[in-house]
């Protein structure tokens, strides 16, 4: 098989090699000369698109022709045009198949977690309120992991640093406070100390508005300003939250009460058709056992929000979507910026012409289920099934949105690469056996194996093994190569000005 096409309405084909000008290919049985060089990952017309005619592919639009295109031409944003920039109205159609959560008693071995939540890991996390006590705050850390080394129970310490929390006014501080203090409450923290310099303006009295009720045992507070010696008493807070995190062991937890987050970054031609097709079946079965999946990303639902907004559970949550997509829409408008930005580079290297054709691959991750919720940007979850959260295309702050929405598990794909992690555990796939093979160090699970199967024979067999390996993870029988590496990180989305 030299080209994959997805679905029977498109009118291009995805190249699974290198093909050269003048070749005979073979096109879903059918015969076809390569007109061009089309690169690996990239597409080819499968039948001639005239100029202004549309390119589909995902049985949906990803472009404009900008010439004729004939069959057998290579096509890429050399001919195509996005469309993703022209303002749409949206009616609710709604997909009576969209799958709706379940119920299970299947479990998972997680951590109990006496605020509400169920975690996956034991950190005891070090946070600051603000970016001055980044230094001080990675000594206390430094001091509590020598004291205090990973065991069997305990999954270490976990210094996230993060740039803000002065400077800011307005909704962008309460923006930055209302994240932190969703990160806080991640179940996958036994414990919490809270450093604040003191005279910043995401001050604790500001933070704790927007943490509600905490556990005084498990969530410590100290203010570098008022502290005689920050480290000796840093380490001492550390060492009260450490009794209560000894003593945590993991029991038996009903998946309804797990939430895993997906996401992807790096993505490139295959990322659609594999990695994340595969991570859609992987939601539709935990869906259908009630876990809570979240996904964002809201940029790269452009061209394909009509879909999304038709599973929309109800008509509220239909009119949250669109919203949602309509605020994305003012707010690059605002900077006098065009959604059709993003595909990045290495996307258009990777074979993504256009931000539809981006998109239709991005939301792949949802699978067929019924979205039942829509959040801002760090807003809590509160119902289960898929639940869409406000955020960016951008890794960073995109997946520490999802966290803040109480994910407890990162499922991300890549198709180009990247090693990033989190603020807790990344499982990550890539969406072509090369990748996975050249980083061995950065790859959880190999999706690209569905290009050398018929998807439909093998789909649901990869989807065993990948529910599998993620329930590993789940259980602690499997530690992330984010986890080994040691690789965290915590960024916060910024709309305001900087005083």
């Amino acid at each position: 098989m030299d080209f994959v096409k997805i679905y029977p309405q498109d009118n291009v084909a995805v190249a699974l090699r290198d093909v050269g000008a003048g070749e005979r290919v073979l096109v879903d049985g059918e015969s076809l000369t390569a007109l061009e060089d089309i690169p690996n990952g990239h597409k080819i017309a499968l039948s001639p698109i005239p100029q202004g005619g549309d390119v589909i592919k995902y049985a949906n639009r990803i472009g404009l022709a900008t010439a004729d295109i004939p069959a057998g031409s290579y096509v890429h944003d050399h001919n195509v045009q996005t469309m993703a920039n022209v303002r749409r109205s949206y009616a609710y159609d709604r997909d009576e198949d969209a799958l709706l959560p379940g119920e299970t008693g299947e479990t998972f071995q997680g951590y109990r977690r006496t605020g509400g939540g169920a975690g996956i890991r034991n950190y005891l996390a070090v946070i600051p309120t603000v970016f001055c006590a980044n230094g001080p705050l990675q000594k206390i850390a430094r001091l509590a992991e020598a004291e205090f080394p990973a065991n069997e129970h305990f999954d270490g310490v976990l210094p996230l640093t993060h740039p803000y929390g002065c400077s800011q006014t307005g909704s962008d501080l309460a923006t930055t406070a209302k994240t932190l203090a969703g990160v806080i409450r991640s179940a996958n923290f036994g414990g919490v100390l809270v450093v604040s310099l003191g005279c910043e303006m995401n001050d604790l009295p500001t933070l704790k508005k927007y943490m509600g009720p905490v556990d005084e045992r498990r969530v410590k507070f100290l203010v570098l300003q008022e502290s005689d010696d920050e480290f000796a008493e840093g380490l001492a807070l550390c060492r009260e939250l450490m009794e209560q995190i000894k003593e945590d062991r993991r029991e038996p937890i009903n998946l309804k009460e797990l939430h895993v987050a997906v996401n992807c970054g790096g993505s490139d031609g295959f990322s659609g058709i594999t990695a994340n097709k595969l991570v859609g079946t992987l939601t539709e079965e935990l869906v259908r056992r009630g876990t809570t999946v979240n996904m964002t990303e809201v940029p790269e639902m452009f061209g394909a929000e009509h879909l999304l907004m038709n599973r929309a559970v109800d008509r509220r949550v239909f009119e949250d979507e669109v919203a949602m997509i309509d605020a994305y829409a003012d707010y690059f408008e605002r900077y006098g910026e065009h959604v059709s930005d993003n595909p990045t580079q290495g996307n258009k290297a990777g074979g993504l012409s256009t931000i539809e054709e981006k998109s239709l691959g991005c939301i792949q991750k949802g699978g067929r289920c019924a979205v039942t919720e829509v959040l801002p940007y760090g807003g809590r979850a509160t119902r289960n099934g898929l639940v869409l959260v406000s955020g960016p295309g951008n890794d960073l702050t995109g997946v520490t949105g999802q966290i803040a929405a109480g994910a407890v598990l990162t499922v991300f794909t890549t198709g180009r690469g990247t090693p990033c992690g989190f603020a807790g555990p990344t499982f990550r796939l890539s969406s072509n056996s090369r990748l996975a093979q050249k980083k061995r160090g950065w790859i959880d699970f190999d999706a690209g194996v569905l290009l050398a199967q018929p998807a439909d024979e093998a789909l649901q067999g990869f989807t065993r093994q990948l529910y599998d390996a993620v329930l590993d993870t789940c259980n602690g029988a499997y530690h992330t190569r984010n986890e080994e590496n040691g690789y965290y990180q915590m960024g916060i989305l910024r709309d305001g000005v900087t005083l």
